[in-house]
């Protein structure tokens, strides 16, 4: 039997600002992503974040940014690397110190937003991204967008790596995420998305934004807990991964 990660970035609510129905979620996904507080997240949020994931018997990762409330970390920054470095290395400890009195083990580490999709495409931080990571702890698995230079830089830092794909994201022909700056960077129709996972899933490939057919490699999918109805997402794909004989767990997991 095919096995897939399903993950959803988590712990986004601070202060007043409510974002997401992270407990709704969370019986149809295998792993999370916390927010560390640079975009998103706050420490009562991240403990209670990380206790219901230890209910639920979900891996538990973190999700850190650019420190970007204003702007939920989706606005670009130019940082040095050394910058990007500490800025991973304060809010990855933060995460790993909850789940660890919690517990429960750091199980990889995902970035957010526009520090994502740079480091996607810049060499430079995404080593910055990665090595932060092995000097906190080498067994902490790394998420990033598939094909990409922060899969490189993870595997050249000696790092597992696991390439992530997006249920509710459209794709450009180069195997970037769409930007979200442009009116057709999300899929909101539930059906499409799960068509695009199954696709993803079974071939191995995505169709672009103009219809070309783009080779992925599809070890954990993606959902944005802050989407529209992404509980109703969640199930829906969580339903037919299920109905396509393919069991969702953790990556690597025997």
């Amino acid at each position: 039997m095919m096995s897939i990660d399903f993950n959803c970035d988590m712990g986004e609510s601070f202060g007043e600002n409510k974002v997401g129905d992270d407990e709704g979620i969370m019986p149809f996904v295998s792993s999370i992503n916390i927010a560390c507080g640079f975009h998103g997240g706050d420490p009562t949020v991240i403990d209670e974040t990380i206790r219901m994931a230890i209910d639920h018997g979900i891996a538990i990762g973190a999700h850190p940014s650019f420190y970007d409330l204003e702007g939920f970390g989706r606005r670009e920054f130019y940082l040095s690397p050394e910058q990007i470095y500490q800025m991973m290395v304060y809010q990855i400890s933060a995460v790993k110190g909850f789940t660890h009195l919690r517990g429960a083990n750091l199980h990889h580490v995902k970035p957010h937003g526009a520090l994502y999709n740079m480091a996607a495409k810049n060499y430079e931080y995404a080593e910055a991204i990665a090595e932060a990571i092995a000097d906190i702890d080498e067994t902490i698995i790394l998420y990033g967008l598939s094909g990409s230079k922060l899969i490189d830089a993870g595997i050249a830092c000696g790092l597992t790596t696991c390439s992530e794909v997006f249920a509710d994201r459209t794709y450009q022909n180069d195997g970037n995420l769409t930007p979200r700056s442009q009116p057709n960077a999300l899929i909101e129709n539930a059906e499409q998305s799960v068509q695009q996972v199954l696709q993803m899933i079974k071939n191995q490939s995505v169709v672009s934004i103009d219809g070309t057919i783009v080779p992925v490699k599809a070890e954990t999918i993606c959902i944005h807990g802050d989407g529209k109805d992404a509980k109703l997402l969640a199930k829906q794909i969580y339903i037919a991964v299920r109905a396509a004989n393919c069991s969702i767990k953790p990556p690597f997991q025997k």
